[in-house]
């Protein structure tokens, strides 16, 4: 073999490992895009049930219209985000996490004005509810690890050696993470 030979194969050897990383570049991207709609699906679970719990709640509850209103508002707040992930920045993911703790507060909220009405809790339909939010609250949690887990590994690809190469000469770009806001890692205050 001479030297164009050589050459050739060193040219070819080349090529295919830019295909190959920028491909597992693009297969990573696509796992975080899926990653997130998932969370997009548990999400508009979460706001489809919600309207049922409160209108539950408010046939009980008549008198308790702030803390109904304080959840359907926070709903509303939520909802009305539509996060492009693939253009999503710092601000707008913060954004997107507070809206998100707005609801989780509003339920914590609605959940404990329900333990003071005995003929609510032990209402068939809101225990049906209530259980069905627990399972998806529990499924956006299991989402929002799956998401920032296939972030992480996008993000490390595209840093490292000689991934990042490939990763910038086709603007491959970072992808911000899932985070809790500050407001859901306080402790919760119980008075008496």
């Amino acid at each position: 073999m001479g030297f164009l030979g050589v050459l050739g194969a060193g040219v070819i050897a080349l090529v295919a490992a830019v295909i190959g990383i920028y491909n597992g570049l693009v297969r990573l991207r696509a796992n975080v895009d899926e990653a997130w709609s998932g969370i997009d699906v548990q999400l508009k679970r979460r706001y489809d049930l919600i309207p049922n719990l409160v209108e539950t709640v408010k046939g009980y509850a008549k008198h308790e219209k702030e803390t109904l209103t304080e959840v359907m508002e926070a709903r509303s707040k939520a909802t009305s985000m539509n996060i492009d992930i693939s253009k999503v920045t710092p601000e707008m993911m913060s954004q997107f996490s507070q809206a998100q703790s707005g609801i989780s507060g509003a339920l914590g909220k609605l959940f404990a004005v329900a333990e003071a009405y005995p003929d609510l809790k032990a209402n068939e339909n809101f225990l049906k509810l209530q259980e069905e939010l627990s399972i998806i609250e529990d499924a956006i949690q299991s989402s929002r690890r799956y998401f920032n887990g296939t972030v992480r590994d996008y993000n490390v690809r595209i840093e490292t050696v000689p991934s990042n190469i490939i990763a910038g000469m086709f603007n491959f770009a970072k992808r911000e993470f899932f985070k809790i806001a500050e407001v859901e890692k306080e402790n919760v205050k119980v008075q008496f």
